[in-house]
């Protein structure tokens, strides 16, 4: 059978529609996966920088003193198979203890890997103190890294599923559907006790502050 122009010109019609159709149905997936229970999402533009260039965080503000908000994230596991068994990690797990949640955009860059190295290398020194790695990784990448560098103490977990956690703590970036880089302490009473949102995401956090935040918080614990 010969196409003639009509042909041709409804096959295009046609084709434009299901693309367009698919274009709308994966904005209106991201966009249902940004919403928590249809209520307006906080904007703050400005808050952080990537090389000097203004980016815009989702979600409010976390200060210190707040209640920790609850969230639900996924632990690392070895093959994609186990997606649809994944298991979530819930703040109520690490019940009654300190915790330290260390937030990088991706564990596969030299920034955030060294944060996550010296996290694992100084939390022997705090027995009982629960240390999280939260970012936009995969689970399994997340299971690979870990084993690629020996990771035996850090609990690495993903937001990649819904961006829950990054838009309770205020730490989605609009613009990359990244998690910005973050350091958070939340005590026993699950009070968050120290804070900081790095400002320019291509920086390290301050170590140094957040470990002697710990230390302070974990002496408090322990005595």
């Amino acid at each position: 059978m010969k196409l003639t122009k009509k042909h041709i010109a409804g096959i295009l019609i046609i084709a434009f529609s299901i693309a367009t159709i698919n274009l709308v149905s994966c904005q209106n997936l991201f966009s249902n996966r940004v919403r928590v229970d249809d209520t307006a999402i906080v904007e703050r533009p400005g808050i952080i920088t990537l090389e000097g260039r203004q980016l815009t965080l989702l979600g409010p503000e976390i200060e210190v003193g707040h209640k920790a908000p609850d969230f639900k994230l996924l632990k690392s596991y070895e093959r994609v198979e186990e997606s649809f068994n994944s298991q979530e990690v819930e703040l109520a797990d690490s019940a009654k203890k300190v915790r330290l949640i260390s937030v990088v955009p991706s564990l596969d860059t030299p920034v955030c890997d060294f944060s996550a190295m010296l996290f694992e290398e100084q939390a022997a020194a705090f027995e009982g103190v629960t240390f999280y790695v939260v970012s936009m990784d995969l689970p399994f990448a997340q299971n690979r890294y870990c084993g690629a560098q020996e990771i035996k103490t850090l609990i690495t977990l993903s937001d990649h599923r819904d961006a829950s956690f990054g838009l309770s703590y205020g730490l989605l970036i609009k613009e990359l559907r990244l998690l910005s880089r973050a350091i958070l302490i939340i005590d026993e009473e699950d009070t968050v006790r120290y804070v900081e949102y790095v400002k320019e995401i291509s920086q390290p956090p301050d170590f140094d502050a957040a470990l002697t935040a710990l230390r302070e918080i974990y002496g408090e614990v322990s005595n």
